[in-house]
């Protein structure tokens, strides 16, 4: 009975001694190893898929698969921070132009003396006066009109009537008026605005129309 004790005892010691040679061949050919590994340096598993510790094991030795409870994966990168949208300013309504048309009547004898065609010193500031405004607007075109009153013929008062329009144009073309925006025309005695029986009528119908089209902006 006691030789048999004692050859239980002998196989249990060279057992644990060749696990524990198996162990330090496994630590000489990887050092410090915290996992059980085969002769390639893989990780050895068991038929579960278990790895195997080794005393060197510590927490902070844990890897994927095999501790996965103790593997912090890292979290996901942050998504990028969607650019600002940047809503563009509106662009300014665009100001359209005013027309402006304007027509302006002259008693002949305040621009001339008594049939003629000479401008008058008085008739001279009233044209400077209106040259000045033309200038503040986008000038398109002027037509100065010459009537006269019934007596006389048709023919000489026709010519009478496109000689005032024309001095009308040569001065305003000396005050800066481009030549080509001024326009003239005679109507004679055919255009009457009043009655030509009386002196007072006659009078009005002594007469130089000037109508200016032009353009200007409105500022808001």
């Amino acid at each position: 009975m006691k030789i048999l004790v004692k050859l239980v005892i002998a196989a249990s010691a060279v057992a644990s001694f060749s696990a524990f040679a198996q162990q330090q061949d496994i630590k000489a050919s990887t050092p410090n190893s915290a996992y059980v590994q085969d002769g390639r340096g893989v990780v050895a598993t068991d038929p579960f898929g278990l790895c195997w510790r080794t005393g060197y094991w510590t927490p902070a030795d844990a890897v994927p698969g095999c501790d996965a409870p103790l593997v912090k994966e890292a979290a996901p990168a942050p998504a990028p921070a969607p650019a600002p949208v940047v809503t563009p300013a509106p662009a300014p309504k665009p100001v359209a132009p005013v027309v402006t048309s304007e027509k302006v009547t002259f008693a002949a004898s305040a621009l001339f003396d008594f049939d003629k065609a000479v401008l008058k010193p008085e008739g001279k500031k009233q044209l400077d006066d209106m040259a000045a405004k033309l200038k503040e607007i986008n000038l398109e075109v002027v037509v100065a009109v010459g009537h006269t009153d019934s007596v006389g013929t048709d023919a000489y008062n026709q010519k009478l009537s496109v000689r005032r329009a024309e001095a009308v144009k040569a001065y305003l073309i000396t005050k800066g008026i481009e030549a080509n925006r001024v326009y003239t025309e005679g109507k004679g005695k055919k255009q009457p605005v009043a009655d030509n029986k009386t002196a007072e009528g006659r009078a009005k119908n002594r007469r130089v129309e000037i109508e200016v089209v032009g353009t200007h902006t409105v500022t808001k």
